[in-house]
């Protein structure tokens, strides 16, 4: 694949193509040590910058080192991520010109009520964060029962 690691007004480094890229076509494989939840919480628990993605069987997650690491998220992205046969390809959803960025939606997962994944990728329907609409749901939840066991324990004003 003619890709190129460059300076990006997203985040520090993206992945741009240097040749057309076709719809439906792989770019680049995520590829990495592959690790457990755990090790990775036990490696990265104090750094915010990491690499890592998660398979779909929930339990492994890929310690990205290569090319397709360096891809940034966009809420309106050109490539999609696809787990074919226990490995991670990028697949461009349309055709990418050259020069042009090849972004993914994250879609990041397992966060924390209140933590902070700004996203910087300023589409018209960006949604301000690389969290995925489901785990925005989630927060919101759980911070809701939270506000709620709050007002419960707080003792009532008497006139």
């Amino acid at each position: 694949m003619s890709v190129i690691i460059r300076s990006s007004p997203l985040h520090g480094a993206g992945v741009y193509a240097t040749d057309r890229i076709s719809k439906g076509q792989r770019v680049l494989e995520y590829t990495g040590p592959r690790l457990t939840k755990e090790e990775c919480e036990y490696l990265y628990s104090d750094t915010e910058l990491t690499y890592l993605f998660g398979m779909d069987d929930g339990k492994t997650v890929i310690d990205g080192f290569g090319m397709a690491a360096f891809i940034n998220h966009s809420c309106d992205p050109n490539c999609d991520t696809d787990e074919i046969k226990g490995r991670i390809w990028v697949t461009a959803l349309k055709e990418i010109q050259p020069g042009e960025e090849l972004t993914y939606d994250y879609n990041l997962y397992d966060g924390e009520p209140g933590e902070q994944a700004p996203c910087y990728c300023n589409t018209s329907n960006c949604r301000g964060t690389m969290f995925s609409e489901q785990e925005i749901a989630r927060h919101k939840r759980l911070l809701r029962k939270k506000q709620k066991g709050r007002k419960k324990s707080q003792p009532k004003k008497t006139a």
